[in-house]
């Protein structure tokens, strides 16, 4: 069987549901989703429609367009998939491409995890579905707008743990067999299943209300992603400017260059060190004020001036004899992007470039030279069981 998914993308619109390029957690909203869908290996190809630049562009960034499973259409606002007309988008897709189930996805719906779909398709084979929805439970007791209860007496109500409760359709994603579609030209009918999700998903985000809390919920996500990781470090290794410096650039009277340092990066740099984790500074440039900075902190593993800094990753791990999987590296620029991509954690600060931010495991509340570091030494002994950590918040950056 061939299964495929269809997402279609509309942009220019200020807010949600229409506009899939906003940002939600420093990533287009599209792209959480995307990326699961893509990360459960359950669809043959997945297909975009959009008539957006924007999100061309941004899907481009993303470096989802290098996906050989990901392909993009044009379909004009005024069809279905610009619409949000579900049936017309899919009547229309299905002259276009061939396959025996396709999976709507929707953008608006980024807590949509790869074990759902995956999940999904499972119980549409092992149950010969036609469609399959997904949903979240309730066992809300529901009125209608007069006062005429829909589902209960309200003279013999029991507690809502005890009642059965209702399958509430939350429009993350919907499986359609080719047939079905064909012969009804509805995405919905037949042996129809549901697949229940988790009770946040179904969370609207049309609104801002509803779109600051799935933002935190996706900020959490990350921040539990990491930890877990960071619970296997046994070494951290950092570039210097941008990560430990502010990247700026200070000269003196002789004209001697100068940066700035923060003193809190350095006390938890120590605080790793106390615990085990060895620390290694790697820096494309040979400035003398960072050389006296690590004399000053101590730090031995420094190595100034390597322009290629992945084969010298490499000689360290098999020195050190450990694997990439257990260093973290943290990094704000193109310089670090090979050894962010190979290690088992990858950091970096607030302001590092979209590359890196793209790549990180997790990205800092504060900026290089402003906490970032002491962000991730902090983190990094969190995930030691029973070690206490300040808190991660954004005001201690400053």
């Amino acid at each position: 069987m061939r299964w495929v998914a269809l997402m279609p993308l509309r942009g220019n619109s200020e807010s949600p549901p229409g506009n899939s390029a906003r940002n939600m957690a420093g990533r287009p909203l599209f792209a959480w989703t995307l990326e699961q869908a893509l990360a459960a290996e359950c669809f043959d190809t997945i297909y975009i429609t959009t008539a957006s630049p924007e999100i061309r562009q941004k899907l481009s960034d993303e470096s989802l367009l290098a996906n050989k499973r990901v392909e993009v259409l044009d379909y004009s606002d005024a069809t279905g998939a610009g619409t949000g007309d579900i049936d017309s988008a899919l009547f229309e897709f299905q002259q276009h491409a061939a396959f025996d189930v396709v999976c709507l996805i929707q953008a608006t719906s980024p807590l949509t995890r790869a074990e759902d779909f995956r999940a999904a398709k499972h119980q549409f084979l092992a149950e010969d579905l036609d469609s399959l929805l997904t949903a979240v439970q309730s066992k809300r007791f529901f009125w209608t707008r007069t006062g005429t209860p829909v589902d209960h007496d309200p003279m013999k109500r029991s507690a809502s743990q005890n009642r059965k409760g209702y399958a509430v359709e939350n429009g993350a994603f919907y499986l359609t067999r080719a047939k079905w579609l064909k012969d009804h030209g509805c995405h919905l009918g037949g042996r129809i299943g549901i697949h229940e999700m988790a009770a946040e998903t179904a969370i609207d985000i049309g609104d801002e209300a509803g779109w600051s809390v799935v933002e935190r919920l996706l900020a959490k996500q990350k921040l539990i992603s990491a930890t877990a990781r960071a619970s296997q470090v046994k070494a951290l290794v950092l570039d210097v400017d941008g990560t430990l410096t502010d990247a700026g650039m200070y000269y003196g009277p002789a004209g001697e260059a100068l940066k700035k340092f923060n003193t809190r990066d350095a006390h938890g740099l120590q605080l790793l060190r106390e615990k085990g984790v060895s620390v290694c500074i790697i820096s494309t440039e040979d400035s003398p004020a960072v050389a006296a900075r690590m004399r000053k902190l101590h730090i031995d593993e420094y190595y100034p001036g390597i322009r290629n800094k992945f084969p010298l990753l490499l000689e360290l791990a098999q020195r050190w004899g450990i694997s990439l999987l257990n260093i973290a590296y943290i990094g704000d620029d193109l310089s670090d992007l090979e050894c962010l991509s190979h290690v088992g954690t990858a950091f970096c600060p607030a302001d590092a470039v979209p590359e890196i931010l793209r790549q990180a495991h997790y990205v800092c509340e504060c900026s290089g030279g402003h906490g970032a570091v002491r962000e991730v030494c902090d983190l990094i002994l969190k995930s030691s069981e029973g070690t206490p950590c300040r808190d991660l918040d954004a005001e201690k950056c400053q």
